[in-house]
């Protein structure tokens, strides 16, 4: 018989009392956490990745018997965004593998529609949930069928380039950010920091920094400093293991997550790495995620999902073999993923609105 199922303050409680035994809560997060929980449905399912796990099994049980590969997890419409590559080119695709798991492959399929039927809820996208569906579906096996590939911005994709360019951070605001954050980095792993620098960098100093939803309450610090007369700066969080550990009580090597990125075809940020327990990336105007809050109404919805269903199997593909996922989905009922992600947004309000209601 299985667990009865925890109310979502009940599993708030627990998971956070799991993750205090990972690393060294940020209790103060915490709280800013709890209260942009709150704020909207989308927002809320960023947030609880901990308890979507809990609810998936139970609610999409016909989708369990899927090949299992180690999936990004946490996918969602704004777990996208762009970085620099080794060439110096602009990048696009999935930046956060935090909580990479081993789950059913359609997983990530039905976690990234059931955001965008949350973001059609707060008219942040301007189409139906079958139109976004259909998209993301059509992106994902057409990356399979071409055996997947890099999306870089550049002349195959000037439409996307034009969206991510319009979303790139103001130098002069970005810069200013930063540097108002107060030095308050005593417990930061200076090392850490200091070896990712280039090695000329001066003026190096060490801030705490709040953000992000979902990784609130892990440490994370970030470093700035001189180089050419010109700012640089690098951020490190705290590695811990996928809440999938908390909810399944099954260990895993969290470095294993990034496994993930080394065989998949796309091209990797050369600046993302682990270094004694930190996950390490650069921070700068054009490595930024892109927020659906503030995509141009004129924008094409539905190639923007596309393009995410195209990232997505490119990320399954350094996983499984491209026949292997293509002759599972042929047997699938026809609106599958619409079917799922409706029953999974219903979820997500439900609990959404408990967690309200109890703050109210």
């Amino acid at each position: 018989m299985s667990r009865p199922l925890l109310t979502i303050d009940q599993a708030t409680r627990e998971f956070e009392s799991w993750l205090a035994r990972q690393t060294n809560v940020v209790r103060a997060d915490l709280r800013v956490k709890h209260r942009r929980m709150a704020g909207d449905p989308f927002t809320f399912l960023r947030a609880t990745f901990y308890r979507w796990l809990q609810v998936f099994p139970r609610v999409c049980d016909k989708l369990l018997n899927a090949p299992r590969i180690l999936a990004v997890g946490d996918l969602h419409l704004e777990n996208f965004g762009t970085w620099r590559d080794a060439e110096g080119r602009l990048i696009w695709g999935i930046n956060d593998l935090d909580e990479a798991c081993e789950l059913p492959y359609l997983h990530d399929l039905v976690r990234l529609a059931t955001s965008a039927r949350l973001a059609l809820r707060l008219r942040h996208l301007d189409l139906s949930l079958r139109e976004a569906t259909d998209a993301l579906i059509d992106g994902y096996v057409s990356s399979l069928r071409r055996d997947g590939r890099a999306v870089v911005l550049a002349e195959r994709n000037a439409w996307l380039s034009q969206i991510a360019i319009a979303e790139l951070h103001d130098p002069t605001t970005f810069w200013d950010e930063l540097n108002a954050l107060s030095s308050g980095g005593r417990d930061a792993p200076q090392r850490v920091i200091r070896a990712a620098m280039p090695a000329s960098v001066t003026q190096l100093r060490f801030a705490r920094r709040v953000a992000g939803v979902g990784s609130l309450g892990r440490p994370r610090f970030v470093g700035v400093g001189m180089v050419g007369g010109s700012a640089v700066a690098r951020e490190v969080k705290a590695l811990v293991p996928s809440a999938a550990v908390w909810v399944t009580g099954k260990g895993e090597r969290a470095e294993a997550k990034f496994q993930l990125l080394g065989k998949a075809p796309r091209v990797p940020d050369p600046f993302l790495s682990i270094r004694q327990g930190w996950v390490v990336r650069r921070l700068a105007p054009d490595c930024t995620k892109i927020g659906i809050d503030r995509l141009p109404r004129r924008r094409d919805h539905r190639k923007l999902l596309r393009a995410m269903g195209w990232e997505t199997a490119n990320l399954h593909l350094g996983a499984a073999r491209s026949r292997t996922l293509q002759n599972d989905l042929k047997r699938r009922p026809k609106r599958w993923l619409e079917d799922a992600a409706r029953a999974m947004a219903d979820v997500v309000l439900a609990d959404w609105k408990a967690w309200t209601k109890r703050r109210e």
